[in-house]
């Protein structure tokens, strides 16, 4: 397998799906994500050496996450200024998924998925900081708005600008990143156990959710395949 190291131009979220050979693989807010059910630590292990011991990478390493029955890999860019898929990380895809046949490793879609912490706030800047001192997060690409974990563990975080207060509303809600193709089941569960549809006017990328106490929560997809669903 041979990595170009020159594929940099930054791609959305549709393109990165529309691409051959990373069916294995979604785009869910955080990053092109594939989870590979190994079935034990072991065998994670082994799948981990031989993602590290592909050529070429172009200075950037894919996120692992090793658990006892599976392994979770996220493909990202994370720089001053940009922070998401370039066009090499469709290569790297392609690249992991074909080790991960070599070794019999199974990947399942519909496993991975990313939790964000959405913050209403009028002073922006103070609730951001604040935020960022007790959570130890850092800005996201130069984002007046964004918090990630440095170590790209912990739930991001998005502040949202209110121009007025909204007592009728929650301020804190949490953001649910799934595959473009299970956001109809997700929602499907959550309402048959007592939620409902508070807005789906932003579907098939978002749908806003309510728990049975009116607590808030989204479902959102990133650029599914289709012309009308693209976004940046």
């Amino acid at each position: 397998m041979t990595y170009v190291e020159s594929k940099t131009e930054r791609i959305r979220p549709q393109q990165f799906h529309e691409a051959a050979g990373v069916e294995d693989w979604r785009v869910v807010g955080e990053g092109a994500c594939a989870y590979f059910r190994t079935g034990s630590f072991a065998v994670g292990a082994q799948l981990v050496q031989a993602i590290s011991e592909m050529p070429g990478g172009g200075g950037e390493h894919p996120d692992v996450d090793v658990r006892q029955e599976g392994v979770i890999v996220r493909l990202i860019t994370v720089t001053d200024d940009y922070y998401g898929l370039t066009e090499r990380h469709v290569e790297l895809a392609r690249q992991i998924s074909a080790v991960a046949r070599t070794l019999d490793i199974s990947a399942d879609p519909s496993a991975v998925q990313t939790v964000q912490v959405t913050i209403d706030a009028l002073a922006g800047p103070d609730v951001v900081a604040f935020w960022r001192a007790l959570l130890g997060y850092q800005d996201r690409a130069n984002s007046s708005e964004d918090l990630i974990d440095p170590r790209r563990r912990g739930a991001p975080f998005y502040f949202q600008q209110m121009d007025a207060p909204r007592p009728q509303r929650n301020r804190v809600h949490v953001d649910v990143w799934v595959p473009y193709d299970q956001a109809e089941a997700r929602i499907a569960a959550a309402l048959a156990v007592g939620g409902r549809l508070v807005n789906d006017a932003d579907a098939p990328l978002n749908w806003v959710l309510a728990d049975p106490e009116g607590n808030e929560a989204c479902v959102g997809v990133a650029g599914p395949p289709g012309p009308a669903t693209d976004r940046p």
